[in-house]
């Protein structure tokens, strides 16, 4: 799971604008790529659980055309957790409360199973009131169906298409067709390197 965890944040952030035009390009259209600065180090301790945990991916971004920041949060999950919506509710107010910047929270599930879809929200209820009802963006690998992205331009797709779904018969095929489009890229070794790794089995 470090392995995943270390893999996806790194292939996120070296193709960060390219994940949010592949899967929330109302999001890329509004960001300015020259102002995008990665902050290190964003980290919390879950007393109830007895965990500390470090948030994968939190980009502090600047509104294209005017001098307003906010962040970016993207959480890679590798596996499915009860109390997720939860940890993503509290890693937003931390960043709230540590930066005092609005927060786009965003989740990427890259298991293989289960299928079932994950909640997009946390939320609080009384009997006679919903005190929150906090919001966060998805992308569930597993839930997409890889033909709609073979042919896509946008390279982090060629990774990404290794954790969705697929039929363990098509898979080398798909593998095969991935890296040959990937080869049109003329992206460097590193970035080459970053994105077949998806395809090593884990």
């Amino acid at each position: 799971m470090i392995k995943h965890d270390r893999l996806f944040k790194e292939l996120i952030e070296t193709f960060f604008m390219e994940f949010l035009e592949l899967f929330f390009p109302e999001v890329a259209a509004y960001v300015d790529p020259s102002s995008i600065q990665f902050l290190r180090d964003e980290v919390f301790t879950d007393v109830t659980r007895g965990e500390c945990h470090r948030a994968d991916l939190v980009a502090k971004v600047r509104f294209r055309g005017n001098d307003t920041y906010f962040l970016i949060h993207i959480e890679a999950q590798g596996q499915q957790q009860d109390y997720f919506p939860s940890r993503m509710f509290t890693y937003f107010a931390r960043f709230l409360e540590r930066h005092q910047l609005p927060v786009y929270p965003v989740a990427i599930f890259s298991y293989k199973w289960p299928l079932e879809t994950e909640p997009k929200e946390y939320t609080v209820d009384f009997p006679d009131v919903q005190v929150l009802r906090f919001q966060y963006r998805t992308v569930q690998l597993n839930k997409l169906n890889w033909r709609d992205f073979l042919r896509s331009s946008n390279p982090i797709a060629s990774a990404l298409m290794a954790r969705m779904r697929i039929k363990k018969k098509d898979r080398p095929r798909v593998k095969t067709e991935c890296l040959r489009l990937l080869a049109t890229f003329q992206l460097n070794p590193a970035k080459m390197k970053l994105i077949s790794g998806l395809w090593t089995p884990t």
